[in-house]
C-alpha cells in the first residue's frame, strides 16, 4: 500500500516564477499538496523558454519540467478585474501561497500577505526575495549568480590564484526554495495548533550567509582574517592537507581529514610522512599537497583505493554523473523516476530526496501545458 503523504488534501497557489519559488511548490507537490501553478495567459512562466543547454527534448523544455512537475497550470490576468476575482476565490479556499516577486510589485498588485490574510486568516504565505524586504540592496535582481557574488562565497570555491569562483549550480534558488518549505512545514504546525496564519519570508542571500554558518563564524571571531583559500588542490578554505582532490594515474582520488605523517607512510611518501607536527599541516599545506599530489600520480585510483580501504582513510574515487549512474549504490536509492508525458515516451528526472515510513516518494505527473487545467479548476471552484 502506497504511503499516506503527509500534506494531502492542501492546496497550494503558486504565483512564483523561475527556481526558488517553483522549487518551493515541487517540494511541496511531491508531498502531496495540490500546487496550482498561476501563469499569465500570454507567456507563463519564463522558465518555460529558458534552456539549460542549446538543445530541448522533442520541443520540451526539461528544466522546466524538472522544477515544475507535479503541478497545475491555472491561466489568469492578475491586473484584469475578472481573473482578479477568480484568483480571490482561489485564495479563500487555499492553504499555502508562494510568490517571488520584486519588493513592492506583489504588494502594487495586491496580492501581498495583508492583503491576502483579510480574506483567509489562516493563510500561510510563501515569499522569496533577492536581499530581503528593505535597505539599498532591495531593488537589485534577485539572481543566483548575484547573489553568490554578493555573499562572499565565490571566494571560498577554487585554488588561490584564480579568481572569484562561482559554485555550478544556481545553489541560492535551491537552498531558499527549501529553506521556504521549512518554514512553511513550521507555519502549518503553528496553525493547526489554532494560532492561525503566518508570512514565512527568507532571501537569497540569507539563505547563502547561512549556508556560510561554519566558516562565517570562525571569520567572526578569529579577528576577521579573510579565508585563505589553498593553491593546490582547494577544497575548503579553512582546512588543512591533504584536504582535497588530486590526480592520479588514470583519473582522480578524493582524500578528507586524517594524519599527514600516517598517509605519507601509506603512501610511502616520506617526504610527506615527516610532517608529524599538525600545526604545519595547515600552515604548509600547499608544499604538502603538492608533495602527495606527485606522488599518487604514479599510480592508478584503484590501487590508491585499496590501501586507503584498508587503513580506514576516508578517501573517495571522484565519479562523473556516468560513472554515479552506473554504480549499484545510486540504483539501490531509486533515485530516479520517469514522468508520463503524451509526448516524450522517456522524460526521465530525480525524485523528492526522502523517505517516508521506508517508501520513496516518487509522483511521475509531468509539468503542465500552459494553462492546462484553468477550464477544470474554473469548474471546481465555480469561478
Amino acid at each position: 500500500m502506497s504511503v499516506k503523504r503527509p500534506l494531502e488534501g492542501m492546496v497550494v497557489l503558486d504565483f512564483s516564477q523561475f527556481l526558488a519559488g517553483p522549487l518551493a511548490g515541487l517540494k511541496l507537490a511531491d508531498l502531496g499538496a495540490r500546487v496550482i501553478k498561476i501563469e499569465n495567459p500570454k507567456n507563463g512562466d519564463l522558465c518555460r523558454y529558458l534552456y539549460l543547454s542549446d538543445t530541448e527534448i522533442g520541443g520540451v523544455n526539461s528544466l522546466f519540467q524538472a522544477i515544475n512537475r507535479n503541478k497545475e497550470s491555472f491561466c489568469a490576468n492578475m491586473k484584469d478585474a475578472n481573473d482578479r476575482e477568480k484568483l480571490m476565490k482561489l485564495v479563500s479556499e487555499a492553504d499555502i501561497v508562494l510568490q517571488n516577486f520584486r519588493p513592492g510589485v506583489i504588494e502594487r498588485l495586491g496580492f501581498d500577505y495583508e492583503s491576502l490574510r483579510k480574506l483567509n486568516p489562516d493563510l500561510v504565505y510563501g515569499s522569496v526575495s533577492g536581499y530581503g524586504n528593505k535597505g539599498p540592496w532591495v531593488s537589485r535582481p534577485g539572481q543566483d549568480l548575484l547573489a553568490q557574488s554578493l555573499s562572499g562565497l565565490t571566494w571560498l570555491s577554487g585554488n588561490d590564484d584564480m579568481p572569484p569562483t562561482p559554485m555550478g549550480l544556481a545553489v541560492a534558488d535551491m537552498l531558499a526554495g527549501n529553506s521556504l518549505v521549512q518554514g512553511i512545514l513550521a507555519a502549518l504546525i503553528k496553525r493547526e495548533r489554532g494560532h492561525g496564519g503566518s508570512h514565512v519570508e527568507t532571501s537569497l542571500l540569507e539563505v547563502l550567509v547561512d549556508f556560510q554558518f561554519e566558516v562565517l563564524t570562525t571569520y567572526l571571531n578569529n579577528g576577521h582574517k579573510k579565508p585563505q583559500r589553498s593553491k593546490i588542490n582547494n577544497a575548503h578554505a579553512y582546512l588543512s592537507a591533504p584536504y582535497g582532490i588530486y590526480k592520479t594515474a588514470d583519473s582522480f582520488i578524493a582524500i578528507a581529514m586524517g594524519p599527514v605523517d600516517k598517509l605519507g607512510e601509506m603512501i610511502s611518501a616520506p617526504d610527506v610522512a615527516k610532517f608529524t607536527d599538525n600545526k604545519t599541516w595547515f600552515s604548509q599545506r600547499d608544499e604538502i599537497k603538492q608533495l602527495i599530489q606527485q606522488t599518487l600520480a604514479l599510480n592508478t585510483t584503484a590501487h590508491w583505493m585499496e590501501i586507503f580501504s584498508a587503513n580506514d582513510v576516508w578517501a573517495s574515487e571522484v565519479y562523473d554523473w556516468e560513472a554515479l549512474l552506473d554504480s549499484d549504490a545510486f540504483h539501490e536509492l531509486e533515485m530516479l523516476q520517469k514522468l508520463e508525458h503524451e509526448d516524450i515516451e522517456n522524460l526521465m528526472t530525480t525524485r523528492l530526496p526522502i523517505r517516508l515510513d521506508g517508501e520513496v516518494l516518487k509522483s511521475p505527473k509531468a509539468a503542465p501545458l500552459l494553462g492546462e487545467h484553468t477550464v477544470a479548476i474554473s469548474n471546481e471552484f465555480g469561478l
